[in-house]
Formats: C-alpha cells, structure tokens, sequence
C-alpha cells in the first residue's frame, strides 16, 4: 500500500508523526514524501522514500508549475498534488496511491480505502460542512465557495491518468481563492471530478478526515471507550490542521482529546520545541473579514 504527501522541510516532523499513525495500525506501507525546498535531514528510512523537485525535471506540466509558484510554497504544494501522483503511478510496483496531507493523522484499520482503488479510478472525501439552510448558513454556503471534497485526501489508480493530468493543468492555470472566478486553490476542482471521472468514488465513511469543519453532520460518539461518529462509523483518520486542533484544545471538541494527545506526542517525538496552546490562534483575518462581508450581504439581502 503506497501513501504520499507533500511537504516543506520546516514542516517534516508532521510527515513523521503521519508515518508513526500508520505504523501504528500494523499493516505495510510505503510513504512517499516529495520535499519542495530541500531535502529533509535526518536517518529516518522505515517506510518513507524522500523526493525532491528534481524526480518532475522530464514532466512539461511539473515543470511549469514549479516555476510559476516558485516563491509560493503553499500554491506550489498544492499544485504539484496531481503531477506527484501521476509520477508514482508510472512506476511498475505502485498501481494505486493515496494522497495525505502532512498533517494527517491514522487511529484504525484503513486497508479498505485501497480496497475501493481495485475498483475505483479516484477516491474523494466530502467536507461535510452544514447543510441547513434554517441555521448556519455561512457554512451552508462554503460548500459552494470553498468546494465539496476535501484536497487533503484524493485516492487514485492508474484509471485516473487523465483526470490527474486535467487536475493538474487546471492548477497551473489558476491556484488562488477567488470566489469570483469559483476557484479554491487545487480544492474546488475536485468539484468536477466526478462529472469527468466514471470511476470517481465519493467515499461514503464518515470515520475519514474528521476535522473542525464536519464536527456538526460528523457527530462523535463514544461507545465501549471508542470514537465512532454518529454513532456508526469508527474514526479512521483526522485532519490535524490549526482549526482542528484549536477546537479541541479549547474544549469544544472533547471525546477528540485522546487522539489529539496521541498525535502530539508523535509530533514532539521530532520537534521538541511545540508546545501545547500555541495552536490556539484566531481565523486569519482575511477570514475573519470574509465573514463579516458575508454576514453584512446576508442582513441586507443579497
């Protein structure tokens, strides 16, 4: 079973903590790691091979997004998601892989995703932000600015060659927030994936990238001191990133603490210097002010 990720030098620790996750469950695997700036420095070999931008020098479309976003590591990150997939998948032993983002972290038995990818050319998971449109709206909404799947995870086998190419092209074109223009970074193309792709897959388990966004329609359960989430599906991967962790440090995301401690402590098996609290930091405030234009158009009924 092949993962990969990509990732900067300053953020590898997480690609190891990711690495731990996995190992934890028991089942083999192979984490790819294409590192943008350099080349991590460390003796860690167990189940990573490291890449660095030089293994996409002979790909045209790599090529052009690396010099496009050269000094925009985020956009070249999420640009370069398609062309790396593509890359392992030529290779003879890898006929399915699966995209995480670095900041992913595993809790159960996830051989099932690759079951899917014997049948299915291109796996996606739903954000599952709210859906009412009595309450909530805003986040209603996000569904359509901020796009339906989540790109921290995308699922893929052979099958999915062109798909990945049209994925990639798009993200040359465009990789901005620009909810004029209906664009979301890499994200809101995935929108389209299942209209292209016949064998696209949305993946219906609930238990996969659980995060801050989906704790709502997600709704944890504790049953026999375990996590399901509504009260059916066993929680199988959560996404890790600043909002995530911040709702439960500060409590409104309790049953998961445990995992959440976990997951820390792998982190700061490789960055002693992370401490508790620091991930606690208000939205952005370009966000912030998104919210309040929302908020204002929404009063006066536009």
């Amino acid at each position: 079973m092949h993962f990969c990720t990509i990732t900067t030098s300053d953020h590898y620790f997480k690609v190891l903590a990711l690495r731990d996750s996995l190992l934890a469950i028991g089942a083999r695997f192979q984490l790819h790691v294409l590192i943008i700036d350099s080349t991590a420095k460390d003796n860690i070999s167990q189940s990573i091979l490291k890449y660095d931008l030089s293994v996409l020098k002979t790909d045209p479309i790599g090529q052009a997004i690396i010099q496009k976003y050269s000094t925009k590591a985020d956009k070249l990150r999420w640009s370069l998601k398609p062309v790396f997939l593509q890359h392992l998948l030529k290779q003879n032993e890898i006929s399915s892989v699966i995209y995480l983002d670095n900041d992913i972290a595993f809790f159960s038995d996830y051989t099932f995703l690759f079951d899917y990818l014997n049948t299915h050319s291109f796996l996606l998971t739903p954000h599952h932000y709210e859906r009412s449109s009595d309450h909530s709206q805003n986040m209603l909404e996000a569904n359509f600015r901020l796009g339906l799947y989540n790109a921290g995870f995308v699922g893929v086998n052979r099958q999915a060659k062109s798909t990945l190419q049209w994925w990639a092209e798009c993200c040359l074109y465009r990789c901005e927030k620009n909810a004029f223009r209906g664009t979301y970074d890499d994200q809101k193309y995935l929108d389209l994936v299942p209209v292209i792709d016949e064998g696209a897959m949305v993946l219906r388990h609930q238990g996969c990238n659980i995060a801050e966004w989906n704790r709502y329609v997600c709704y944890r359960t504790e049953k026999d001191g375990q996590v399901y989430i509504n009260s059916i599906y066993p929680l199988v991967f959560i996404h890790f990133n600043y909002s995530t962790i911040r709702e439960i440090e500060l409590g409104n995301d309790p049953l998961l603490l445990h995992h959440y401690n976990r997951y820390f402590d792998w982190m700061k098996k490789y960055n002693p210097t992370i401490t508790r609290g620091q991930f606690i930091v208000s939205p952005p405030i370009i966000e912030r002010v998104k919210y309040r234009i929302w908020k204002w158009a929404t009063d006066m009924g536009c």
